[in-house]
């Protein structure tokens, strides 16, 4: 950690350096990510409005963000560590910078926090997600229930996980959560509830190793990325349900293929049973031209023969069927 007296100066450093116009995008509840390319030109993306053109910024001052960054995350920043993954130290946005010699000028992408929770009641009201889909994520959670929330690059995942934690929060307020993210982005106003982080020398499987050792009444992972993903089904599958996870996939169904793909990294085989057996529920969100969606629910029965057993709660239609 920082020293007290160090960081206010780091603060300034860091404000100066991303300027007026990114310190006040950072404020804005509509702003999704930031980023500065290599050739020094600036983005910003809003929601409904896309991706627009911000200025530029200058190899010197770009260089600066990062090293701040990287003091902040008690790193180094220059070419044999080119690469910084973390918190920005303003406001906890998610931030990679990135140095030559893997790119050809220092760049960087600031993914903003979510700074407003949308209920579950909303998204249906937005038509994000119909009335029965809603329902069939209730009853999930009320049933303890392991929802896997499935999506692209800026799909909303973790807005959506956010409305699921918060219904269980309502509904299940004595739980006990412990919540596991690489970066906070998971709001949760639970009373009983521990929030640990990874870090250079403690990755995910180590901190969901631990947390079985911290008497959790549901786990909850901000995104799956790893082999860890078969620690989290197995932790799932003894004793600890109605958990919640993020994966990055465009389809409820693609996501319980990332999932083979991701267990086969530390089991050598897909261990589809398991994947059968542990994860309820998925949801799949996607983002059209039209705004963000709900594309399917999946129910997972279990793994029999050569497929997975489902119920799928389409948006397109309020009949689930069976597949």
């Amino acid at each position: 950690m920082l020293q007290p007296r160090s960081h206010p100066r780091l603060i300034r450093k860091l404000r100066d350096a991303l300027g007026p116009i990114l310190c006040s995008a950072l404020d804005e509840a509509s702003v999704v990510e930031i980023m500065l390319n290599p050739d020094g030109q600036l983005f910003i993306e809003r929601l409904g409005h896309g991706i627009s053109s911000a200025g530029r910024m200058n190899a010197a001052t770009a260089e600066t963000v990062i090293g701040g960054v990287a003091h902040a995350l008690r790193s180094d920043a220059d070419e044999n560590h080119p690469i910084i993954s973390g918190e920005l130290p303003i406001g906890g946005h998610r931030f990679e910078g990135l140095l030559p010699p893997v790119v050809s000028a220092p760049t960087f992408t600031i993914r903003r926090r979510a700074s407003k929770l949308i209920p579950l009641i909303d998204y249906v009201s937005l038509n994000i997600m119909t009335e029965l889909q809603a329902a069939v994520i209730r009853n999930a959670i009320t049933s303890r229930l392991n929802i896997v929330i499935s999506g692209g690059t800026g799909s909303g995942k973790t807005t959506l996980a956010n409305a699921v934690i918060a219904e269980i929060v309502e509904t299940s307020p004595q739980d006990r959560l412990l919540i596991l993210e690489d970066t906070a982005e998971i709001q949760c106003a639970a009373e009983n509830a521990v929030a640990l982080h990874t870090s250079d020398t403690t990755d995910m499987a180590r901190l969901l190793k631990s947390t079985m050792r911290l008497r959790p009444d549901r786990i909850i992972v901000g995104e799956v990325r790893d082999g860890a993903a078969l620690t989290l089904l197995k932790a799932w599958n003894t004793g600890h349900p109605g958990g919640v996870t993020t994966i990055h996939s465009n389809t409820a169904m693609s996501a319980l293929r990332r999932l083979e793909q991701l267990t086969s990294e530390v089991s050598q085989q897909p261990m589809r049973e398991v994947i059968g057996e542990a994860v309820d529920l998925v949801v799949s969100i996607e983002r059209t031209p039209r705004g963000r969606r709900v594309r399917d629910v999946i129910h997972v029965e279990r793994f029999a023969g050569t497929q997975y057993q489902t119920e799928i709660y389409a948006h397109v239609e309020d009949r689930p069927h069976v597949a």
